[in-house]
Protein backbone atom coordinates (compact mmCIF):
# COMPACT_ATOMS: atom_id res chain seq x y z
CA UNK A 1 0.00 0.00 0.00
CA UNK A 2 1.23 3.33 -0.85
CA UNK A 3 1.93 5.27 2.13
CA UNK A 4 -0.15 8.21 3.54
CA UNK A 5 -0.36 11.49 2.15
CA UNK A 6 -0.50 14.27 4.17
CA UNK A 7 -4.10 15.30 3.20
CA UNK A 8 -7.50 13.88 3.75
CA UNK A 9 -8.76 11.70 1.29
CA UNK A 10 -10.78 8.31 0.12
CA UNK A 11 -8.80 5.21 -0.25
CA UNK A 12 -10.18 1.56 -1.38
CA UNK A 13 -9.64 -1.16 1.54
CA UNK A 14 -10.76 -4.78 0.07
CA UNK A 15 -13.31 -3.01 -1.94
CA UNK A 16 -14.87 -1.06 0.13
CA UNK A 17 -14.39 3.28 0.16
CA UNK A 18 -12.50 4.26 3.52
CA UNK A 19 -11.17 8.06 4.69
CA UNK A 20 -7.72 8.40 5.65
CA UNK A 21 -6.57 11.37 8.05
CA UNK A 22 -2.69 12.06 8.61
CA UNK A 23 -0.27 14.70 9.36
CA UNK A 24 3.29 15.08 9.07
CA UNK A 25 5.95 14.93 11.85
CA UNK A 26 5.74 18.02 13.88
CA UNK A 27 8.79 18.40 15.85
CA UNK A 28 9.16 15.33 17.70
CA UNK A 29 5.71 14.09 17.41
CA UNK A 30 5.58 11.13 15.02
CA UNK A 31 3.12 10.70 11.77
CA UNK A 32 0.21 9.13 12.49
CA UNK A 33 -2.23 8.28 10.05
CA UNK A 34 -5.19 5.66 10.02
CA UNK A 35 -7.65 4.34 7.05
CA UNK A 36 -11.00 3.47 8.39
CA UNK A 37 -13.72 1.70 6.72
CA UNK A 38 -16.64 -1.37 6.74
CA UNK A 39 -13.65 -3.93 6.15
CA UNK A 40 -11.45 -3.00 8.81
CA UNK A 41 -8.50 -0.41 10.07
CA UNK A 42 -5.06 -0.01 8.27
CA UNK A 43 -2.86 2.21 11.10
CA UNK A 44 0.82 3.34 10.22
CA UNK A 45 2.93 2.64 13.31
CA UNK A 46 5.28 5.44 14.91
CA UNK A 47 8.29 2.47 13.54
CA UNK A 48 6.41 3.08 10.15
CA UNK A 49 4.79 -0.51 9.98
CA UNK A 50 1.40 -1.27 8.78
CA UNK A 51 -1.02 -3.42 10.67
CA UNK A 52 -4.48 -5.14 9.91
CA UNK A 53 -7.28 -4.48 13.12
CA UNK A 54 -10.76 -5.51 12.58
CA UNK A 55 -11.43 -2.57 15.28
CA UNK A 56 -12.10 1.38 14.33
CA UNK A 57 -9.17 3.14 15.29
CA UNK A 58 -9.09 6.90 14.24
CA UNK A 59 -5.87 8.64 14.92
CA UNK A 60 -5.91 12.70 14.50
CA UNK A 61 -2.91 15.43 14.61
CA UNK A 62 -2.98 17.30 18.12
CA UNK A 63 0.06 19.51 17.62
CA UNK A 64 0.40 21.38 14.09
CA UNK A 65 3.48 23.44 13.32
CA UNK A 66 3.07 27.72 12.35
CA UNK A 67 5.96 28.16 9.35
CA UNK A 68 7.06 31.78 8.60
CA UNK A 69 5.44 32.10 5.21
CA UNK A 70 6.95 33.44 2.06
CA UNK A 71 5.23 36.83 1.54
CA UNK A 72 7.57 37.61 -1.90
CA UNK A 73 9.21 35.97 -4.09
CA UNK A 74 12.48 37.63 -2.90
CA UNK A 75 11.65 36.95 0.69
CA UNK A 76 14.07 34.32 2.44
CA UNK A 77 13.44 35.84 5.87
CA UNK A 78 11.00 37.50 8.29
CA UNK A 79 10.78 39.35 11.08
CA UNK A 80 7.92 38.97 13.71
CA UNK A 81 6.45 42.21 14.42
CA UNK A 82 4.14 41.37 16.63
CA UNK A 83 1.83 38.29 18.08
CA UNK A 84 -2.01 39.37 17.93
CA UNK A 85 -2.77 36.51 19.74
CA UNK A 86 -1.04 34.73 23.22
CA UNK A 87 0.09 31.79 24.18
CA UNK A 88 -3.68 29.75 25.44
CA UNK A 89 -5.69 31.74 23.28
CA UNK A 90 -8.25 29.94 21.47
CA UNK A 91 -7.78 30.45 17.08
CA UNK A 92 -10.51 30.03 15.08
CA UNK A 93 -9.66 29.18 10.97
CA UNK A 94 -8.87 32.00 8.74
CA UNK A 95 -8.16 34.17 12.26
CA UNK A 96 -5.27 36.24 12.15
CA UNK A 97 -2.44 35.05 14.26
CA UNK A 98 1.27 37.03 14.14
CA UNK A 99 2.39 40.25 12.18
CA UNK A 100 5.13 39.27 9.67
CA UNK A 101 7.45 41.95 8.39
CA UNK A 102 9.01 40.78 5.06
CA UNK A 103 11.44 42.72 2.70
CA UNK A 104 8.48 44.92 1.02
CA UNK A 105 5.91 45.26 3.65
CA UNK A 106 3.93 44.11 6.99
CA UNK A 107 1.51 41.20 6.61
CA UNK A 108 -1.12 39.89 8.71
CA UNK A 109 -0.43 35.98 8.76
CA UNK A 110 -3.81 33.81 9.54
CA UNK A 111 -4.43 30.02 10.57
CA UNK A 112 -6.03 27.20 8.16
CA UNK A 113 -7.23 25.60 11.30
CA UNK A 114 -8.86 25.75 14.57
CA UNK A 115 -7.36 25.15 17.74
CA UNK A 116 -5.29 27.21 20.69
CA UNK A 117 -1.85 28.76 20.36
CA UNK A 118 -0.07 26.64 22.42
CA UNK A 119 3.71 27.87 22.41
CA UNK A 120 5.57 30.71 20.34
CA UNK A 121 8.90 29.66 18.94
CA UNK A 122 10.01 33.26 17.93
CA UNK A 123 8.89 36.09 19.38
CA UNK A 124 8.48 39.77 18.30
CA UNK A 125 11.39 41.31 17.09
CA UNK A 126 12.80 37.95 16.44
CA UNK A 127 13.91 36.87 12.84
CA UNK A 128 13.19 33.27 11.64
CA UNK A 129 13.94 31.77 7.64
CA UNK A 130 11.14 31.16 5.02
CA UNK A 131 9.71 27.46 6.38
CA UNK A 132 10.39 27.82 10.07
CA UNK A 133 8.45 26.80 13.11
CA UNK A 134 7.68 30.31 14.99
CA UNK A 135 5.10 28.92 16.77
CA UNK A 136 2.65 25.41 17.86
CA UNK A 137 -0.81 25.23 17.73
CA UNK A 138 -2.80 22.67 19.80
CA UNK A 139 -6.40 20.79 18.86
CA UNK A 140 -7.36 21.23 22.29
CA UNK A 141 -6.43 22.82 25.78
CA UNK A 142 -4.93 19.41 26.78
CA UNK A 143 -2.50 19.46 24.36
CA UNK A 144 -1.15 22.65 25.17
CA UNK A 145 1.18 21.38 27.98
CA UNK A 146 2.35 18.51 25.38
CA UNK A 147 3.31 21.27 22.73
CA UNK A 148 5.37 23.65 25.21
CA UNK A 149 7.34 20.08 26.18
CA UNK A 150 8.01 19.24 22.70
CA UNK A 151 9.08 22.71 22.00
CA UNK A 152 11.77 23.20 25.37
CA UNK A 153 12.60 19.95 23.67
CA UNK A 154 13.75 21.91 20.38
CA UNK A 155 11.32 19.76 18.49
CA UNK A 156 9.85 22.95 16.67
CA UNK A 157 13.35 24.29 15.71
CA UNK A 158 13.66 22.75 12.58
CA UNK A 159 10.43 21.78 10.89
CA UNK A 160 11.36 23.23 7.26
CA UNK A 161 12.80 20.21 5.32
CA UNK A 162 10.28 17.68 6.58
CA UNK A 163 8.23 20.11 5.60
CA UNK A 164 9.39 20.56 1.50
CA UNK A 165 9.28 16.96 1.42
CA UNK A 166 5.90 16.55 1.57
CA UNK A 167 4.38 19.40 -0.81
CA UNK A 168 0.38 18.03 0.63
CA UNK A 169 1.03 17.95 3.62
CA UNK A 170 -1.87 19.87 5.70
CA UNK A 171 0.68 21.11 8.43
CA UNK A 172 -0.72 24.35 9.75
CA UNK A 173 0.77 27.05 7.61
CA UNK A 174 -0.24 30.21 8.13
CA UNK A 175 -1.69 32.19 4.94
CA UNK A 176 -1.06 35.91 4.25
CA UNK A 177 -4.46 37.58 4.53
CA UNK A 178 -5.01 41.91 3.81
CA UNK A 179 -6.18 42.75 7.37
CA UNK A 180 -7.57 40.29 10.35
CA UNK A 181 -11.01 38.83 10.19
CA UNK A 182 -13.18 39.11 13.05
CA UNK A 183 -13.18 35.62 15.72
CA UNK A 184 -16.08 33.60 16.37
CA UNK A 185 -16.94 34.93 20.28
CA UNK A 186 -14.35 36.55 22.04
CA UNK A 187 -15.26 37.46 25.80
CA UNK A 188 -15.44 42.27 25.57
CA UNK A 189 -11.75 41.91 27.65
CA UNK A 190 -9.66 39.90 24.98
CA UNK A 191 -7.79 42.21 22.36
CA UNK A 192 -9.16 40.31 19.35
CA UNK A 193 -11.46 41.95 16.71
CA UNK A 194 -15.30 41.67 17.74
CA UNK A 195 -17.24 38.65 16.39
CA UNK A 196 -19.14 40.38 14.17
CA UNK A 197 -18.06 43.53 12.60
CA UNK A 198 -20.45 45.35 10.39
CA UNK A 199 -20.58 46.83 7.41
CA UNK A 200 -20.26 50.41 8.27
CA UNK A 201 -18.04 50.36 10.25
CA UNK A 202 -15.30 53.17 9.21
CA UNK A 203 -12.28 50.22 8.95
CA UNK A 204 -14.20 47.24 7.98
CA UNK A 205 -13.35 46.19 4.33
CA UNK A 206 -15.22 42.85 3.70
CA UNK A 207 -16.47 42.17 7.16
CA UNK A 208 -12.21 42.43 8.88
CA UNK A 209 -11.23 45.00 10.97
CA UNK A 210 -8.36 47.30 9.34
CA UNK A 211 -6.23 48.22 11.15
CA UNK A 212 -2.03 48.95 11.17
CA UNK A 213 0.13 46.05 12.70
CA UNK A 214 0.97 48.48 15.60
CA UNK A 215 -2.44 49.42 16.21
CA UNK A 216 -2.91 45.87 16.87
CA UNK A 217 -0.23 45.57 19.03
CA UNK A 218 -1.41 48.29 21.41
CA UNK A 219 -5.23 46.97 21.02
CA UNK A 220 -3.71 43.96 22.80
CA UNK A 221 -1.62 45.73 25.49
CA UNK A 222 -4.41 47.88 26.09
CA UNK A 223 -7.16 45.18 25.59
CA UNK A 224 -9.04 47.55 23.42
CA UNK A 225 -11.74 45.95 20.91
CA UNK A 226 -10.71 47.36 17.63
CA UNK A 227 -14.35 47.51 16.49
CA UNK A 228 -15.37 49.74 18.47
CA UNK A 229 -12.82 52.48 17.27
CA UNK A 230 -13.56 54.78 14.12
CA UNK A 231 -9.80 54.66 11.98
CA UNK A 232 -8.78 57.77 11.11
CA UNK A 233 -5.63 56.54 9.03
CA UNK A 234 -5.58 56.18 5.31
CA UNK A 235 -8.81 54.71 3.76
CA UNK A 236 -10.75 54.33 7.47
CA UNK A 237 -7.69 52.27 8.40
CA UNK A 238 -7.39 52.28 12.38
CA UNK A 239 -4.06 53.66 13.17
CA UNK A 240 -1.48 53.75 16.64
CA UNK A 241 -3.18 57.39 17.97
CA UNK A 242 -6.86 55.84 17.28
CA UNK A 243 -5.99 52.93 20.02
CA UNK A 244 -4.39 55.02 22.62
CA UNK A 245 -7.27 58.00 22.76
CA UNK A 246 -9.66 54.78 22.91
CA UNK A 247 -7.44 53.26 25.41
CA UNK A 248 -7.66 56.79 27.60
CA UNK A 249 -3.87 57.24 27.05
CA UNK A 250 -4.02 60.80 26.03
CA UNK A 251 -7.96 61.43 25.67
CA UNK A 252 -10.96 59.99 26.47
CA UNK A 253 -12.87 61.19 23.40
CA UNK A 254 -11.80 58.82 20.24
CA UNK A 255 -12.19 61.34 17.87
CA UNK A 256 -9.17 63.16 18.88
CA UNK A 257 -6.28 61.73 17.44
CA UNK A 258 -3.11 62.91 18.87
CA UNK A 259 -2.47 61.29 22.29
CA UNK A 260 0.08 63.45 24.52
CA UNK A 261 3.15 61.78 23.92
CA UNK A 262 2.50 62.00 19.81
CA UNK A 263 3.65 64.82 18.10
CA UNK A 264 0.65 64.79 15.50
CA UNK A 265 -1.48 67.35 16.91
CA UNK A 266 -4.27 68.00 14.20
CA UNK A 267 -5.89 64.62 13.06
CA UNK A 268 -5.96 65.86 9.58
CA UNK A 269 -2.11 64.75 9.56
CA UNK A 270 -2.63 61.27 11.38
CA UNK A 271 -2.77 59.41 7.71
CA UNK A 272 0.81 60.74 7.32
CA UNK A 273 1.46 59.22 10.71
CA UNK A 274 0.12 55.55 9.89
CA UNK A 275 3.63 54.06 9.50
CA UNK A 276 3.55 50.98 12.15
CA UNK A 277 7.17 51.28 13.59
CA UNK A 278 7.65 53.55 16.18
CA UNK A 279 9.23 57.04 16.53
CA UNK A 280 12.34 55.99 18.53
CA UNK A 281 13.76 54.15 15.33
CA UNK A 282 14.37 57.59 14.03
CA UNK A 283 17.06 58.44 16.23
CA UNK A 284 20.92 58.56 14.64
CA UNK A 285 23.69 57.63 16.85
CA UNK A 286 27.20 58.76 15.96
CA UNK A 287 29.54 55.68 15.59
CA UNK A 288 27.38 52.88 15.95
CA UNK A 289 26.67 50.12 13.69
CA UNK A 290 23.20 49.28 12.65
CA UNK A 291 22.11 45.93 10.74
CA UNK A 292 19.93 46.23 7.76
CA UNK A 293 15.69 46.24 8.09
CA UNK A 294 14.29 43.48 6.37
CA UNK A 295 13.46 45.82 3.94
CA UNK A 296 17.06 47.16 3.40
CA UNK A 297 17.92 43.42 3.06
CA UNK A 298 15.77 43.20 0.52
CA UNK A 299 16.89 46.12 -1.64
CA UNK A 300 20.72 45.24 -0.99
CA UNK A 301 19.87 41.57 -2.58
CA UNK A 302 18.32 43.24 -5.70
CA UNK A 303 20.63 45.65 -6.26
CA UNK A 304 23.76 43.16 -5.96
CA UNK A 305 21.16 41.12 -8.53
CA UNK A 306 21.31 43.87 -10.83
CA UNK A 307 25.28 44.06 -11.40
CA UNK A 308 24.85 40.46 -13.55
CA UNK A 309 22.42 42.08 -16.16
CA UNK A 310 24.80 44.15 -18.78
CA UNK A 311 23.00 47.79 -19.20
CA UNK A 312 23.39 50.99 -21.04
CA UNK A 313 21.86 54.34 -20.83
CA UNK A 314 20.13 56.54 -23.27
CA UNK A 315 18.74 60.28 -22.17
CA UNK A 316 17.07 63.07 -23.59
CA UNK A 317 15.26 66.23 -23.45
CA UNK A 318 11.36 66.65 -23.32
CA UNK A 319 9.24 70.47 -23.64
CA UNK A 320 7.03 70.11 -21.25
CA UNK A 321 5.61 73.23 -21.31
CA UNK A 322 2.20 71.97 -22.53
CA UNK A 323 2.36 69.51 -20.02
CA UNK A 324 2.77 71.51 -17.45
CA UNK A 325 -0.60 73.59 -18.33
CA UNK A 326 -2.28 70.08 -18.65
CA UNK A 327 -1.11 69.48 -14.84
CA UNK A 328 -2.07 72.98 -13.83
CA UNK A 329 -5.51 72.42 -15.63
CA UNK A 330 -6.61 69.29 -13.97
CA UNK A 331 -4.89 68.45 -10.92
CA UNK A 332 -7.85 70.57 -8.72
CA UNK A 333 -9.73 67.41 -9.96
CA UNK A 334 -6.69 65.11 -7.45
CA UNK A 335 -4.53 64.39 -11.07
CA UNK A 336 -0.91 64.26 -10.09
CA UNK A 337 2.08 64.47 -12.27
CA UNK A 338 3.18 60.74 -11.50
CA UNK A 339 0.21 59.96 -12.55
CA UNK A 340 0.18 61.83 -16.31
CA UNK A 341 4.20 60.69 -16.55
CA UNK A 342 3.07 56.68 -15.59
CA UNK A 343 0.53 57.40 -18.53
CA UNK A 344 2.60 58.82 -20.83
CA UNK A 345 4.90 55.98 -20.51
CA UNK A 346 2.33 53.43 -20.86
CA UNK A 347 1.02 54.68 -23.98
CA UNK A 348 4.57 54.43 -25.18
CA UNK A 349 5.10 51.06 -24.35
CA UNK A 350 1.91 50.43 -26.30
CA UNK A 351 3.74 51.04 -29.44
CA UNK A 352 7.37 49.61 -28.46
CA UNK A 353 6.68 46.47 -26.62
CA UNK A 354 10.16 45.47 -26.47
CA UNK A 355 11.13 48.27 -24.05
CA UNK A 356 8.12 46.31 -21.64
CA UNK A 357 9.73 43.12 -22.43
CA UNK A 358 11.86 41.40 -19.72
CA UNK A 359 14.44 38.62 -19.95
CA UNK A 360 14.72 36.38 -16.24
CA UNK A 361 16.89 32.75 -17.48
CA UNK A 362 19.42 34.71 -19.93
CA UNK A 363 18.27 32.44 -22.80
CA UNK A 364 15.05 34.25 -24.02
CA UNK A 365 12.86 36.70 -23.06
CA UNK A 366 9.15 37.48 -22.45
CA UNK A 367 6.95 40.16 -24.07
CA UNK A 368 4.50 41.22 -21.00
CA UNK A 369 1.07 41.28 -21.49
CA UNK A 370 0.19 44.18 -19.15
CA UNK A 371 1.73 47.37 -19.05
CA UNK A 372 1.87 47.78 -15.50
CA UNK A 373 4.26 50.51 -14.56
CA UNK A 374 6.15 50.87 -10.87
CA UNK A 375 6.61 54.01 -9.29
CA UNK A 376 9.48 53.62 -6.59
CA UNK A 377 8.55 55.41 -3.64
CA UNK A 378 11.17 56.28 -0.78
CA UNK A 379 10.52 54.86 2.32
CA UNK A 380 12.51 55.67 5.68
CA UNK A 381 15.31 53.22 5.41
CA UNK A 382 14.05 51.59 2.36
CA UNK A 383 12.66 52.42 -1.37
CA UNK A 384 9.09 50.24 -2.18
CA UNK A 385 7.84 50.81 -5.97
CA UNK A 386 4.02 50.16 -5.99
CA UNK A 387 2.39 49.51 -9.36
CA UNK A 388 -0.41 50.51 -11.28
CA UNK A 389 -1.92 47.67 -13.45
CA UNK A 390 -2.85 48.39 -16.83
CA UNK A 391 -1.69 52.30 -17.00
CA UNK A 392 -2.30 52.11 -20.61
CA UNK A 393 -5.84 51.81 -20.26
CA UNK A 394 -7.09 53.27 -16.83
CA UNK A 395 -8.21 57.02 -17.69
CA UNK A 396 -6.19 59.20 -16.03
CA UNK A 397 -8.30 60.09 -13.41
CA UNK A 398 -8.96 56.85 -11.83
CA UNK A 399 -4.98 56.76 -12.07
CA UNK A 400 -4.63 59.41 -9.69
CA UNK A 401 -7.01 58.11 -7.58
CA UNK A 402 -5.17 54.67 -7.28
CA UNK A 403 -1.82 55.59 -6.57
CA UNK A 404 -2.69 58.33 -4.00
CA UNK A 405 -4.76 54.98 -2.52
CA UNK A 406 -1.31 52.63 -3.23
CA UNK A 407 1.14 55.06 -1.83
CA UNK A 408 -1.27 55.74 1.33
CA UNK A 409 -0.71 51.57 1.82
CA UNK A 410 2.74 51.57 1.19
CA UNK A 411 3.29 54.23 4.11
CA UNK A 412 1.28 52.20 5.99
CA UNK A 413 2.89 48.84 5.01
CA UNK A 414 0.08 47.54 4.13
CA UNK A 415 0.89 46.53 0.45
CA UNK A 416 -0.29 43.36 -1.28
CA UNK A 417 2.31 41.29 -3.02
CA UNK A 418 0.45 41.80 -6.33
CA UNK A 419 0.63 45.68 -5.35
CA UNK A 420 4.30 45.86 -5.74
CA UNK A 421 6.16 42.61 -7.80
CA UNK A 422 3.84 43.27 -10.50
CA UNK A 423 5.54 46.02 -12.60
CA UNK A 424 6.56 45.63 -16.08
CA UNK A 425 8.23 49.05 -16.31
CA UNK A 426 9.96 51.04 -13.65
CA UNK A 427 9.61 55.20 -13.37
CA UNK A 428 11.44 56.86 -10.66
CA UNK A 429 11.09 60.74 -10.18
CA UNK A 430 13.41 62.93 -8.66
CA UNK A 431 12.05 65.84 -10.61
CA UNK A 432 9.86 66.82 -7.32
CA UNK A 433 13.29 67.55 -5.62
CA UNK A 434 14.79 69.64 -7.85
CA UNK A 435 17.21 67.12 -9.47
CA UNK A 436 18.20 67.91 -12.98
CA UNK A 437 18.90 64.70 -13.60
CA UNK A 438 20.16 61.23 -12.62
CA UNK A 439 20.78 57.78 -13.65
CA UNK A 440 18.45 54.90 -12.00
CA UNK A 441 19.53 51.24 -11.46
CA UNK A 442 17.93 48.54 -13.58
CA UNK A 443 15.37 46.34 -10.81
CA UNK A 444 15.90 42.50 -11.08
CA UNK A 445 13.46 41.00 -13.97
CA UNK A 446 12.55 43.93 -15.43
CA UNK A 447 13.89 45.66 -19.36
CA UNK A 448 13.72 49.43 -18.41
CA UNK A 449 13.56 52.03 -16.26
CA UNK A 450 13.25 55.74 -16.97
CA UNK A 451 14.94 58.69 -14.16
CA UNK A 452 13.11 61.77 -14.14
CA UNK A 453 14.56 64.70 -13.56
CA UNK A 454 12.73 68.33 -13.10
CA UNK A 455 10.75 70.42 -15.53
CA UNK A 456 12.55 73.88 -15.49
CA UNK A 457 12.28 77.07 -17.52
CA UNK A 458 15.05 76.70 -20.01
CA UNK A 459 16.51 79.25 -22.86
CA UNK A 460 16.25 77.74 -26.07
CA UNK A 461 16.67 78.67 -29.89
CA UNK A 462 13.62 78.88 -31.58
CA UNK A 463 12.77 77.42 -35.30
CA UNK A 464 13.18 81.41 -36.70
CA UNK A 465 16.78 81.50 -34.91
CA UNK A 466 15.11 83.40 -32.51
CA UNK A 467 15.88 83.02 -28.60
CA UNK A 468 12.52 81.92 -26.81
CA UNK A 469 11.90 80.67 -22.78
CA UNK A 470 10.41 76.77 -22.46
CA UNK A 471 10.17 74.08 -19.72
CA UNK A 472 12.62 70.74 -20.06
CA UNK A 473 13.11 67.73 -18.05
CA UNK A 474 15.77 65.36 -18.86
CA UNK A 475 14.90 61.56 -18.98
CA UNK A 476 17.50 59.17 -18.47
CA UNK A 477 16.32 55.23 -19.32
CA UNK A 478 18.89 52.49 -18.11
CA UNK A 479 17.61 48.97 -19.96
CA UNK A 480 18.79 45.37 -20.08
CA UNK A 481 20.92 45.26 -23.25
CA UNK A 482 20.26 41.48 -23.84
CA UNK A 483 17.06 42.51 -25.27
CA UNK A 484 16.58 46.30 -25.94
CA UNK A 485 19.11 48.45 -28.12
CA UNK A 486 20.22 51.62 -28.44
CA UNK A 487 17.58 51.98 -31.48
CA UNK A 488 14.67 50.62 -29.55
CA UNK A 489 15.04 53.21 -26.89
CA UNK A 490 15.68 56.03 -28.94
CA UNK A 491 12.17 55.88 -30.67
CA UNK A 492 10.46 54.96 -27.94
CA UNK A 493 12.01 58.18 -25.63
CA UNK A 494 11.00 59.92 -29.30
CA UNK A 495 6.83 58.58 -28.99
CA UNK A 496 7.59 59.17 -25.17
CA UNK A 497 8.63 63.03 -25.96
CA UNK A 498 5.86 63.31 -28.67
CA UNK A 499 2.87 62.47 -26.12
CA UNK A 500 4.35 65.27 -22.99
CA UNK A 501 4.65 67.77 -25.70
CA UNK A 502 1.34 67.21 -27.11
CA UNK A 503 -0.69 65.67 -23.91
CA UNK A 504 -4.03 65.41 -25.53
CA UNK A 505 -3.88 61.66 -25.54
CA UNK A 506 -3.56 61.77 -21.51
CA UNK A 507 -7.09 62.79 -20.84
CA UNK A 508 -9.39 60.96 -23.38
Amino acid sequence: MESVAACRSVQVVDGIKAMAISSPRVGNVAPSSAFFGNAGVFERRKSGSVRMQRTRVVVEAKIREIFMPALSSTMTEGKIVSWVKSEGDKLNKGESVVVVESDKADMDVETFYDGYLACIVVGEGEVAPVGAAIGLLAESEEEIAEAKAKASQGGASAPAPAAAAAPPSPVAQAAVAPPPPAPATPPPVISAPAPVVVSSHPAAEGGRIVATPYAKKLAKQYKVDLATIAGSGPLGRIVAQDVEAAAGVASAAPAVAAPAATPAAAPAAVPQKSTPPPAPAQVIVPGTTVPFTSMQNGVSRNMVESLSVPTFRVGYTITTTALDALYKQIKSKGVTMTALLAKAAALALAKHPVVNACCKDGKSFTYNSNINIAVAVAMDGGLLTPVLQDADKVDIYSLSRKWKELVDKARAKQLTPAEYNSGTFTLSNLGMFGVDRFDAILPPNSGAIMAVGASKPTVVATKDGLFGVKNQMQVNVTADHRIIYGGDLAEFLQTFAAICEDPKDLVL
